[in-house]
């Protein structure tokens, strides 16, 4: 077990403090570093330890590998579970990541962001990526929906019709659009990636900690989300419930041509 300041966390997952710096890593590069259960609820007692650490003035969020910062939940494990009802560690309907964390986060994109990976992302506050990093939102494809806060967060974000363009088509974006539609701060060459959100974290880590942590409180806070987050847990319970849910994992595990019904 990975452990810090004795959290027990998996192997899945890698937490580093570097000075004033946390550094947060997903460590399942073989799986494009898909979602587990267990790596949700390590995510949410590492970024906890983090909030809650006097020393600790700003996160960095990255993956492991070059091929993908995270693909979302694995499809093969836990999307089942969503179908059968379990909530994977986010039982309060206005909940979503990192809505309660008031120190900065730094995303480095080192690779495919997509679905759940793309969720966490609209979660955080600086955003670099690689060049190569790709962005979007597949779950209408697999006949589910993005419902760790991508409904409300992402047009909030980005422009309207660029936020719809991801959630009802299921295509992905490269960083460079990414980067010009303000989905993303900076795009740089791969191997500068961990240097560059290094750098931002520095910078921040100059200012004035309870400065820092107010005026991102006070913008999370200002939006009001959580009614919005209740809505979006609401409705998109009747689509994991549905017929549909469960046939497009299976042709996703199957990698054939889903059959949809609308039921």
């Amino acid at each position: 077990m990975n452990s810090a300041r004795g959290l027990n966390l998996p192997e899945s997952l890698s937490y580093e403090k570097r000075g004033r710096v946390a550094v947060i890593t997903m460590n399942r590069p073989d799986a494009m570093n898909s979602l587990t259960k267990e790596m949700l609820i390590g995510l949410e007692a590492a970024f906890d330890d983090f909030n809650n650490d006097p020393e600790l003035r700003c996160a960095i969020f990255t993956g492991a590998g070059e091929r993908a910062f995270c693909t979302g939940l694995d499809l093969k494990v836990a999307l089942p579970a969503l179908n059968d009802g379990d909530a994977l560690g986010y039982e309060d309907p206005a909940k979503r990541p990192f809505q309660n964390v008031y120190k900065p986060i730094i995303t480095a994109v080192n690779g495919m962001c997509v679905a759940g990976g793309l969720e966490f992302l609209l979660g955080t506050d600086i955003r670099i990526a690689a060049a190569h990093a790709k962005f979007g939102l597949a779950e209408v494809r697999w006949a589910v929906v993005p419902a760790g806060g991508s409904h409300i967060r992402l047009p909030q974000q980005i422009p309207w019709a660029i936020a719809m363009e991801l959630l009802l088509t299921g295509n992905t974006i490269d960083a460079q659009r990414a980067y010009e539609v303000g989905l993303i701060n900076k795009v740089v060459p791969a191997e500068r990636l961990m240097d560059e959100a290094l750098a931002y974290a520095q910078r921040i880590c100059e200012n004035g900690p309870l400065a820092v942590r107010t005026a991102k409180e006070i913008a999370l806070r200002a939006l009001n989300n959580e009614p919005k987050f209740v809505l979006e847990k609401t409705m998109s319970a009747r689509v994991f419930a549905s017929d549909d849910a469960r046939e497009g994992p299976r042709a996703f595990a199957a990698k054939t041509k889903p059959e949809y019904t609308g039921r």
